[in-house]
């Protein structure tokens, strides 16, 4: 599975990058990494309730679908809205041009929150494999489209990629539904969410917008900062680079009901598993980052003349493989330990890292200081993230009483 949405990535990036060509390239992904913050917020952080609550206890699952439901609907919509207010004075898309963003917001702002809430609960349910075949479809129905597109070549491919994009999306939510278990509550079952629900639910919504932010901030500010083929290949390589951090995300993925349940044996095993997850992405990370820096040469003929200075880019971007590996193990951890809000400050320290460090180092270095500036970033949440978890575990440590006490 994670072979195969490896490749997926890869094609869709490489198939969209070359049929877009730089600058228009630049304007989807800045698009659709505003598309991809925003619509974080849409399940309120409930499909994470769901993975932890049905982890623990399966007959969880009614009750929480019967608020979580309601709640990414209404918020979806609401956010939708935002969306496009945000394309349109922060990214200057004129009024004329909406339908794209309006196209890709229905998408991941209304549809895509509800694929994730039905894959995370087979996730809870120790059904990995097909969770991540839940996410993954909509994702390899997009790369058909893309392919489709690029062999018939209209001249307004990127409008028909939107109304492809949208299209699959819908009919990966129907497949999805199609999966369940069990079917969703009845309408008449559905509810608000009461003031203790929100609350647990409050700490998981800021963790996904801020563990999305990092990996998608840096296009939007991209296309405010450096011209508009500078976006295009910037984003393309940041995908590069992300795409072989895969194999660290779906470890960690895999580890949460383990983590949420708390039952690795102890709290020595717990610890030890920790420390194997750490080893294991500092070690995937170094590999994988100099395996990409050597074959760079090989990118820039893959994306093709337009994107002129991939090579480079992609080296630089290097610098920041091990800093987004280790930030996604801690902060995964001290999510799945209880302490979503410590995961969610040093996440948005590092945001602020990235905001400050990128104005000021591609003011003075030009289409360079965004990957130097990402480095920054990632490195300092890493070494916040594994310095508050050690913090977190000692306090949690302390606080259970001795035998006999």
């Amino acid at each position: 599975m994670l072979g195969l949405r490896l490749v997926v990535q890869a094609g869709t990036l490489l198939v969209v990058a070359r049929m877009l060509g730089a600058e228009r390239f630049g304007v989807f992904a800045a698009l659709a990494a505003l598309a991809v913050v925003t619509g974080a917020l849409a399940t309120a952080g409930t499909h994470l309730v769901m993975l932890a609550e049905v982890s623990r206890a399966p007959e969880r699952r009614w009750a929480v679908l019967a608020y979580a439901l309601p709640t990414t609907l209404a918020l979806g919509l609401v956010l939708l809205w935002v969306y496009l207010v945000l394309c349109r004075y922060l990214l200057g898309v004129p009024e004329t041009a909406l339908q794209v963003p309006l196209l890709l917001g229905i998408a991941e702002l209304v549809l895509q929150p509800l694929i994730l809430l039905g894959a995370s609960e087979h996730h809870a349910l120790g059904r990995i494999a097909r969770s991540q075949m839940l996410v993954l479809l909509p994702l390899v129905m997009r790369l058909l489209v893309a392919v489709l597109i690029a062999m018939v070549a209209p001249v307004r491919a990127l409008e028909a990629y939107a109304c492809g994009y949208l299209l699959v999306t819908a009919i990966a939510l129907w497949m999805v539904l199609r999966l369940l278990p069990a079917p969703w509550p009845a309408l008449r079952s559905w509810r608000l969410p009461g003031r203790a629900e929100m609350r647990d639910a409050s700490g998981f919504a800021a963790i996904s917008i801020t563990k999305a932010a990092p990996g998608e901030l840096d296009k939007i500010l991209a296309a405010r900062l450096l011209l508009p083929g500078a976006v295009g290949v910037y984003a393309a390589a940041t995908r590069v680079v992300a795409a072989i951090t895969l194999p660290v995300t779906a470890m960690t993925t895999s580890a949460l009901p383990r983590l949420f349940r708390g039952d690795g044996g102890g709290r020595n095993d717990e610890g030890r598993l920790l420390r194997w997850m750490f080893l294991a992405a500092i070690g995937y990370s170094l590999l994988l980052a100099a395996g990409v820096w050597f074959a760079a040469p090989v990118l820039g003929w893959a994306f093709g003349e337009q994107y002129l200075g991939i090579e480079r880019m992609v080296k630089w971007l290097c610098l920041a493989v091990p800093g987004m590996s280790l930030r996604l193990v801690a902060g995964n951890a001290l999510m799945a330990i209880g302490r979503p809000w410590v995961r969610v400050a040093f996440e948005c320290i590092g945001l602020l890292v990235l905001l400050v460090a990128a104005m000021g180092m591609t003011r003075h270095l030009g289409t360079i200081g965004m990957p130097l500036a990402l480095a920054c970033s990632e490195w300092g949440m890493a070494i916040a993230g594994g310095l508050l978890l050690r913090a977190s575990r000692r306090q949690e440590k302390r606080s259970v009483p001795h035998p006999g006490d």
